[in-house]
């Protein structure tokens, strides 16, 4: 007998709780810095900003800003529809911002991303990037809308 499986879906409405280092992190974007954390004990600056240098285990509570620019580390490129995720395509990367010792996964765009092969021209790993700002700031990661090639 072959076990039946049937399609559901759940909503389930919740609050998550940003914790102290993302809410700093998320202010910092409404006001159009990207900030980070250096680890005291190994120098690093961790981009988002964790509780913990993940290397070390050392408490983090030294802020830094960084740029706005850094280098593509590593990107893909989707053509397909995934829930609550932008119509495609849409390309998404590890960027390593100037300034950081680790990458923030952002979308990237700014320019056509229909071919895929132009767009693998265009970013590939050690292309420097800029971040593009919403003009109207929420405090969200999406207030860089993406980050753009740097001319």
């Amino acid at each position: 007998m072959e076990v039946k499986e049937f399609e559901v879906w759940w909503k389930i409405p919740f609050k998550h709780s940003a914790g102290l280092h993302a809410t700093k992190f998320f202010e910092g974007l409404k006001d159009g810095k990207i900030l980070g954390v250096r680890c005291e004990r190994c120098g690093r600056v961790l981009v988002p900003p964790r509780a913990f240098c993940e290397r070390c285990h050392a408490e983090t509570s030294e802020w830094v800003e960084v740029s706005d620019e850094g280098v593509i580390e590593t990107l893909t490129v989707t053509y397909m529809k995934f829930t609550g995720l932008p119509d495609p395509p849409y390309a998404v990367g590890v960027v390593k911002l100037d300034g950081a010792d680790t990458g923030m996964l952002c979308f990237l765009g700014g320019i056509d991303l229909s071919d895929w092969r132009k767009v693998h021209e265009t970013f590939k790993p050690g292309t420097r990037v800029k971040a593009v700002w919403r003009e109207k700031r929420e405090g969200k990661i999406t207030d860089i809308e993406y980050f753009r090639p740097v001319q």
